[in-house]
């Protein structure tokens, strides 16, 4: 297994950026965001794989970027134009259902 700890969360308003960081335990070539909003369920947001192919859910394209430092095992989430249905708490995951994931990071995005 490995141990996953996000963190960079907060409040921030419309408009606003936040940049969340992620330092798992050891190499995972798959590492995924997923968030899970107030009251919904889990949902996919991006992931970055050791190559470096990224891939972002429509709604996060153009507005969030993931990008990684393989030599620190830590995953970034730069979160730019941000809206307030982007609120939720933050996880990084070992695959995009979020089964392995760690304790989250919340994001509130409110004015």
């Amino acid at each position: 297994q490995v141990q996953l700890a996000e963190s960079g969360g907060g409040l921030v308003q419309p408009g606003g950026s936040l940049r969340l960081s992620c330092t798992a335990s050891k190499f995972t070539f798959y590492l995924y965001w997923i968030r899970q909003p107030p009251g919904k369920g889990l949902e996919w947001v991006s992931h970055c794989d050791g190559g470096l192919t990224t891939a972002y859910a429509d709604s996060v394209q153009g507005r969030f970027t993931c990008s990684r430092d393989t030599d620190k095992n830590t995953l970034y989430l730069q979160m730019n134009d941000l809206k307030p249905e982007d609120t939720g708490m933050y996880y990084c995951a070992t695959d995009f259902l979020g089964t392995e994931r760690g304790q989250g990071t919340q994001v509130t995005v409110s004015s």
